[in-house]
C-alpha cells in the first residue's frame, strides 16, 4: 500500500469462485460494518468480491451485519446474502480472527457478547492495539445518537428521505451501468451536501473522539452513520468504516500500522491517509 490512490477494474481481478483466491489485499487487520444483510440495498456481490480478495490476521465486523429491522418489515434473504455469512465463517475457519461487535440493527446479538458463534467472537466493544502501538476503541457507534438532538418527527422524515436517497442511488447506478460507467454513491454525495446531515455527522465524529479520549484511547473506529472517514483532530484519530449499502468501504491496516480507507465496488480506490485528508480540509 505504497500508493496513496489507485484504481483497478473488478473485471481484472481473479474470479470469486475459487476456494483459495490470490489475495489482492494483504493486511494485518480489516474492519467492515453496516453490511445490512437482509436489506434489499445491501451490495452483497461487491462485498463477496472484497472478502475473496483479502488476506488478514484479524477481521472486525463493526455492527449491523444482519439487518433485523429490515427483516421484520419485509423478509429478504437472497443467495448472495447467505454466501456472505458462509464466507465470514470460512475466513474464521481458515484461521482469521473474526470479532463481531453488534450494532443497533442486530442488537439482539448483544446478549451473546463474550460468547462465540462457532469460530466468531462476539463483543459489545473491543480494544485494538495497532502495529504502531496506537490504542483504538472499537464500537459500532449508536451510543453517540444521544448527542444528536433529533425529534421523533425528524427521525421519521429522515427515514423516509433516506429510503428515497437509496432508491435514487439504485436507479442512478443502473443507468450508469447501461452507459458503462462505474459505481458511484449518489446518495452519499447528496447526503454530504445537506446541511443538517453534515452537522449530524460532524457532531457524531466529535463525540466519538471525545468518548475515546475520556477513556484513554488514541482513536476510535466505528460505523453506524454510513459516512466513511479517516481523520485526525487535536491528536485524536477518528476512523469510520462506512457501509455496504452506499459507500462499499472498509478500513485496512498494514503491518506498519498505517490504516487506510478503501472503496471497493466495480473499481478499487484507496482514499488519502488521515494526514492528507486533514490537509485537504484545511486548504
Amino acid at each position: 500500500m505504497t500508493e496513496s490512490t489507485f484504481r483497478t477494474r473488478i473485471d481484472d481481478l481473479p474470479p470469486t469462485h475459487t476456494a483459495r483466491p490470490t489475495a489482492l489485499i494483504n493486511a494485518r487487520t480489516v474492519w467492515i460494518s453496516d453490511l445490512h444483510l437482509g436489506y434489499r440495498d445491501c451490495k452483497a456481490q461487491y462485498l463477496l468480491n472484497f472478502l475473496d480478495q483479502i488476506q488478514c490476521d484479524t477481521l472486525y465486523l463493526v455492527g449491523d451485519v444482519v439487518d433485523f429491522w429490515a427483516l421484520k418489515k419485509r423478509f429478504c434473504w437472497p443467495a448472495d446474502h447467505y454466501q456472505v455469512m458462509l464466507k465470514l465463517y470460512e475466513l474464521a475457519g481458515r484461521g482469521v480472527r473474526v470479532i463481531y461487535v453488534p450494532g443497533n440493527h442486530d442488537e439482539p446479538l448483544r446478549r451473546f457478547c463474550g460468547a462465540l458463534f462457532g469460530p466468531i467472537e462476539v463483543a459489545l466493544e473491543h480494544e485494538y492495539v495497532g502495529a504502531d502501538g496506537k490504542r483504538w476503541l472499537i464500537m459500532h457507534g449508536d451510543a453517540m445518537d444521544a448527542y444528536i438532538n433529533l425529534t421523533w418527527i425528524t427521525r421519521f422524515c429522515g427515514d423516509i428521505a433516506y429510503g428515497l436517497l437509496l432508491m435514487i442511488n439504485r436507479w442512478s447506478n443502473r443507468i450508469r451501468r447501461w452507459f458503462g460507467q462505474p459505481y458511484f454513491s449518489l446518495a452519499g454525495l447528496i447526503k454530504s451536501n445537506i446541511k443538517g446531515a453534515r452537522e449530524a455527522i460532524e457532531t457524531y465524529q466529535t463525540q466519538a473522539m471525545e468518548e475515546a479520549r475520556r477513556r484513554g484511547f488514541d482513536g476510535v473506529i466505528c460505523g453506524h452513520i454510513h459516512a466513511p472517514a479517516l481523520l485526525e483532530q487535536n491528536g485524536m484519530y477518528y476512523a469510520n468504516t462506512g457501509d455496504w449499502i452506499e459507500s462499499c468501504t472498509a478500513l485496512v491496516e498494514d503491518f506498519q500500522g498505517e490504516i487506510r480507507l478503501l472503496h471497493y465496488s466495480d473499481q478499487v480506490q484507496w482514499h488519502p491517509v488521515a494526514e492528507e485528508a486533514v490537509a485537504r480540509q484545511a486548504a
